[in-house]
Formats: structure tokens, C-alpha cells, sequence
């Protein structure tokens, strides 16, 4: 079937009540038969639902969802998109793994690689997003993932999923993609040789910013140790964000259709506004990694990054200015959201440390929602006007 019709269609069987919708199952535990299906159950002789840690119809519904866009054999969901990224990789690393990761992650993503890995002894060696071809020189004997977002958090930048696969397999690393920016309908990692698949649900899946959620989907045998891993650590997503979540996927494909529709408008009046410069949207032909972005991608995304020029005193202007955009660290969501990285989301990081990421003192992030486009463009302008 195609996309949308499996983000619709897709749901548990129906119970003796016929549901037309996928009713809650907001359940801690389920009960069983006798001794013996208890057994049956807990040595997973059985396929049912034993706790909701482990599994639930809800959450198991959303998860096939997900895996089904991607084009992945098995899943699991969890709480937050970060519990998503931790759980995965320490599922897979051991004590002296090695991590390659691109500089530019998330920056929750980089405290994970920087501050509590190596109380882990796993260590990790980043590559420059311009630089993929440096990348098999920093592969060591102890190398285990190769780790990308793409379009990357918060610059917008592309990297190439192809290159990345074919490196992966020919030096047997398993390929981690962040695709939060993209989400199953833009973008299909493993169609490109990634083994898993990570997504902040809270982001664009959701998209109304109502819920926390995160799942990763990929190969069988990869996501049955992160499953082990999980349901016994507990970052379990929980039945109700699932429920909204397998909701909200329905609307995933219209919704995002429009989210580009605007963000393109919105990256192209950018690039005319004189105190904006280097608009970076995968869709824009100035963007330095275009023809890679149409290969891999259907659309550019909501997201665009520019720079106010003024520095970290222009961004913060700019974002006193702003009087319809919502000043927030969410994205993905209907409404439109400014972000200036540099003195909020990561502030924390030395200014070397953001420069090595790709973030200047004035960059923005705009995450551009499903107003009319017209009324975006005028706040951003009205702001910008204001430095």
C-alpha cells in the first residue's frame, strides 16, 4: 500500500466492540490464563503483551507505523526522542567502542558523546559535515556505529545517506540516522543502507507540540538487543503520547506537504532581506548540498536556518522583535518557532564548540508552521527591519 494509506490503515485488529478508531489502553499490566500461559508468556513462547514497559497495543501500533514508512523490519518506541538515541546506542556499545559521528548533532546528542560515554570508556571522533570523504580515516579496529543526522540540528545541513551506506558496508559499521528533520515521508534512510532509524516523535510526527516521544527502527536483529535493553532500563514510550502519536501520523504526509510548501516561500524571501544572509534550506539552489538533498529527499523540510547580521546582540533583537512566531526550543509543530541557538539551546557550549558545528553568533532557527505564509514572512520581515 502506499504511504498514506498505511499511516491510516495500519492498526491493532478490532476488539468485540468493532472500534472504528484504535480505542486507549492505558493499562499497566495484562493477566493471563493459568500458570502455564504465564510461563508460555514470560519465555516468549508466546507473542502478547506481558507489561506495558515491554509492549502495549497503543505503542506497538505506532511502532509498526513507523516501521512500515521506513521500510524497516521491527521497532520500538520510546518516551523522548533522546531516551530514542541513548537507548539505541548503548544497546549496541560496549566498554572501548568507538563512535564516528558528524560534528553536527543535536546538542543533547554531543553531551551524550562527550560527557557520559566516556565515563563508559566509549569514545567517538567526529567528522566535519563537508568533509564525509575523511571519515574512513578515522575508522579503528575498536569503530562499531557511524552516527549523522541529515538535515542536521540546528544549521540545516545535508549530508550524503548513499556515501554513508556504502562506507558503513564495506567496513561492516552499523549506520545510525537521525531523521527527525525529515521524517518517514521525506526521507527513507535505509533505503540508502542505514541499519537504523531514529525520530524525535515529539517533532513533526506529533506535529502540535502536545506530546514527548521518540522511536528507532532498522534491522531485526539491531532493534531485538535495543528491545532487551529497554525493557529493562524502562524509557518505554507511554500508551497515551503513542495513542496521539499513531493519530497524528494519519495527517503526517498532508500536513508536511504544507509545512515545505511554507518553508521554501519563507527561505526565499530570506535570501532577498538584507540583514539575513547564508538562508541554508535544503531546497534552495544556493544551498551547497541541493542536488544531494533532491536525490535523497521529496521535499526541503520546515526547517530554515539564516544569519542576522549583528552577531549574538542582531539575534537576540530579533527575537525581542517577533510577534507571531512563538519563541521557543520545540520545532516541527503547526505553529511557526524562532530559535537563536547561540544564546539559548547551546549556550552551553563553548563559542570554538559552536563554530565547530556550524553555528555563528547570529544564526537562527525558524521552524516554519501552517499559519498562511503571508503573515510568517511579514513577522520575519517587521523583526528584521527592527536590528
Amino acid at each position: 500500500m502506499h504511504f498514506e494509506t498505511e499511516a491510516i490503515r495500519t492498526q491493532n485488529e478490532r476488539t468485540q466492540f468493532q472500534e472504528h478508531s484504535t480505542p486507549l489502553y492505558l493499562t499497566s499490566s495484562y493477566v493471563f490464563d493459568d500458570a502455564e500461559d504465564m510461563r508460555a508468556s514470560f519465555s516468549e513462547e508466546k507473542e502478547r503483551n506481558i507489561y506495558s514497559r515491554f509492549t502495549n497495543p497503543n505503542t506497538s501500533e505506532f511502532t509498526e507505523k513507523i516501521a512500515k514508512m521506513e521500510g524497516a523490519e521491527a521497532g520500538f518506541s520510546f518516551a523522548t526522542g533522546m531516551s530514542a538515541v541513548f537507548s539505541s546506542l548503548a544497546a549496541l556499545l560496549n566498554s572501548g567502542d568507538h563512535i564516528i559521528s558528524a560534528r553536527s548533532v543535536f546538542g543533547s546528542t554531543h553531551s551524550l558523546f562527550t560527557k557520559f560515554f566516556p565515563k563508559w570508556n566509549i569514545s567517538h571522533s567526529y567528522f566535519n559535515v563537508n568533509e564525509v570523504d575523511k571519515i574512513e580515516s578515522l575508522i579503528k579496529p575498536e569503530t562499531k556505529i557511524i552516527f549523522a543526522e541529515t538535515p542536521t540540528n540546528p544549521g540545516v545541513d545535508v549530508l550524503d545517506l548513499e556515501l554513508l551506506g556504502k562506507i558503513a558496508k564495506e567496513h561492516n559499521l552499523i549506520l545510525v540516522i537521525d531523521n527527525c528533520f525529515a521524517t518517514p515521508w521525506l526521507q527513507n534512510p535505509i533505503k540508502f543502507g542505514a541499519h537504523l532509524v531514529i525520530h524525535s516523535a515529539t517533532k513533526l510526527i506529533d506535529g502540535q507540540g502536545r506530546v514527548l516521544g521518540g522511536v528507532t527502527v532498522g534491522n531485526a536483529d539491531l532493534i531485538r538487543e535495543i528491545y532487551l535493553f529497554s525493557r529493562n532500563t524502562g524509557p518505554a514510550l507511554s500508551p497515551f503520547n503513542a495513542w496521539v502519536l499513531s493519530k497524528s501520523l494519519e495527517t503526517l504526509s498532508v500536513r508536511l506537504d504544507k509545512h515545505c510548501e511554507n518553508a521554501e516561500k519563507v527561505a526565499e524571501f530570506l535570501e532577498t532581506e538584507a540583514n539575513a544572509e547564508n538562508v541554508k534550506y535544503p531546497f534552495l539552489k544556493s544551498h551547497p548540498k541541493y542536488e544531494i538533498a533532491k536525490k535523497q529527499m521529496k521535499k526541503g523540510g520546515n526547517i530554515v536556518a539564516f544569519e542576522i547580521k549583528g552577531g549574538i546582540e542582531g539575534g537576540r533583537k530579533f527575537i525581542d522583535a517577533i510577534k507571531l512566531c512563538s519563541r521557543s526550543a520545540n520545532l516541527g509543530d503547526t505553529r511557526s518557532i524562532v530559535t537563536h541557538p547561540a544564546s539559548t539551546t547551546h549556550s552551553k557550549l563553548s563559542e570554538e564548540d559552536r563554530l565547530e558545528v556550524g553555528i555563528k553568533p547570529g544564526l537562527v532557527r525558524v521552524s516554519v508552521g501552517l499559519e498562511h505564509v503571508d503573515d510568517v514572512i511579514d513577522d520575519l520581515k517587521q523583526a528584521l527591519n527592527s536590528i
